[in-house]
C-alpha cells in the first residue's frame, strides 16, 4: 500500500500538516501544538512526512523516524514554486509535500547527532573567526587615527600591539593606551578560543574513520575532513562528485539562450563555510604541487602554468570535492597513481 505524503511546516509552537494523496489531491488539515507532536506521530500510522530544511528540521526529522515514519527533507528555494496564493503556514505545508512528489526532486541529507555535534564546533569556529577579524580591523582603525600604520593580518597586529604599547615616543594617550592593551587582551583570548575549538575538531577527526581517509588527500586535513562529514555523511545523496561540485558552487554559472552558450563565473550556491575551506586547501595543496609527480599534481601543475592562479586553486578544489565524495561512498583512502 502507497504511504500518505505530509508536508509539515515546522514552526517554534505551533506546527501545520497537511495530507496529500498520490495523486496530489489534499486530504486533511490539521495544527499541533509542539508538546503534541511526538506523542501524535508515535500513534500515527507510517507515512512520508517531509519538511523544509531550516532550524530544527534535523530534531524533528530524527525524532519522527524513530516512530517509523519515512522523512524527506527539501531545501525551501525548491519548495517555493510549488506555493499557490498567499503565504501562510498551511499553504506552505502543501507545497512541501506537492514539491516532495515531484520525480526529479532533491532532497537534504538528514544529518546524524554526530554530525550535528561537528557542525556546531564549526559554526562556532567560523564565528570566532569573524569576531577576530572585526577585532583586529577596529584595532587597526583606531590605531590609523594615532599616526600609527599596521600591516594587514592577523599575526602582523598580534606580534606589533606589544611593542606600540611600550613605544613612549608614539601619540598614544594613558587612556588609548589602556584601551588598545584591552583589546590586545580580547584578542590574546579570542585566539585561544579558537585554538581550543581546532583541537577538538582534531581529535574528533581521529575518532572518525572516515575523517581518516579523507586526511589522506593532499590538502585536506582535520577542518575539511571534518566539515566534509558533517555535510554530505556517506555521501549517497549525491548522484556523482559532479553533482557535490556543482552543490557546493565550485562550478560556472551557466547562462545559456539558444546556440549562444554563456559561463560565468562559479555559482557560490550551497555551503559556503565549506567551499571556502575547500578552495583554502587547494591552495595549499597547488603550492606544495611543485615537488611531486603524482597525476593530480602533474594536472595541478599544467593548469597553474596555464591559468592564473587563483583560477587554478577554485579548479583543484573542484577536484578535489569530486575525489572526496568518491573517497567517502567507497569508504577508500586516496591513491597516489
Amino acid at each position: 500500500m502507497n504511504k500518505i505524503t505530509i508536508g509539515l511546516d515546522i514552526a517554534k509552537n505551533i506546527f501545520h500538516l497537511v495530507w496529500l494523496s498520490n495523486s496530489g489531491k489534499v486530504l486533511k488539515k490539521k495544527k499541533l501544538k509542539r508538546t503534541n507532536m511526538k506523542e501524535y506521530f508515535c500513534n500515527l500510522e507510517p507515512a512520508i512526512v517531509v519538511m523544509e530544511a531550516c532550524g530544527s528540521s534535523n530534531y524533528w526529522a530524527q525524532s519522527i523516524q524513530n516512530y517509523g515514519h519515512e522523512v524527506k527533507v527539501i531545501a525551501p528555494q525548491y519548495v517555493v514554486p510549488y506555493r499557490k496564493g498567499n503565504k501562510n503556514d498551511f499553504n506552505d505545508a502543501e507545497a512541501i509535500a506537492e514539491a516532495s512528489q515531484r520525480v526529479n526532486m532533491r532532497f537534504v541529507p538528514i544529518k546524524s547527532v554526530e554530525q550535528q555535534d561537528i557542525q556546531l564546533l564549526h559554526r562556532i569556529r567560523e564565528r570566532r573567526i569573524k569576531c577576530r577579524t572585526a577585532l583586529v580591523n577596529q584595532t587597526r582603525g583606531l590605531l590609523a587615527e594615532y599616526g600609527i600604520s599596521l600591516s594587514q593580518g592577523v599575526n602582523q597586529v598580534r606580534k606589533s600591539i606589544p611593542d606600540i604599547l611600550e613605544d613612549a615616543s608614539n601619540m598614544l594617550t594613558p587612556l588609548s593606551r589602556r584601551y588598545i592593551a584591552s583589546l590586545y587582551d580580547e584578542l590574546i583570548e579570542v585566539d585561544k578560543l579558537i585554538t581550543d575549538l581546532d583541537s577538538e575538531i582534531k581529535a574528533l577527526s581521529h575518532q572518525i574513520e572516515q575523517c581518516q581517509k579523507l586526511e589522506t588527500m593532499t590538502g585536506i586535513g582535520p577542518i575539511i575532513a571534518t566539515a566534509l562529514y558533517s555535510a554530505i555523511g556517506d555521501g549517497k545523496t549525491f548522484k556523482s562528485g559532479r553533482h557535490m561540485a556543482a552543490w557546493l558552487g565550485l562550478v560556472a554559472k551557466q547562462h545559456t539562450t539558444g546556440d549562444n552558450p554563456k559561463l560565468k563565473g562559479i555559482s557560490k550556491r550551497g555551503n559556503t563555510y565549506l567551499r571556502t575551506q575547500l578552495i583554502n586547501g587547494a591552495r595549499a595543496a597547488l603550492v606544495k604541487s611543485g615537488s611531486k609527480a603524482d597525476k593530480v599534481s602533474l594536472w595541478a601543475n599544467n593548469l597553474r602554468e596555464r591559468l592564473p592562479f587563483n583560477k587554478a586553486v577554485v579548479a583543484l578544489a573542484n577536484k578535489m570535492a569530486r575525489m572526496a565524495w568518491a573517497m567517502t561512498v567507497k569508504q577508500e583512502r586516496y591513491k597516489f597513481v
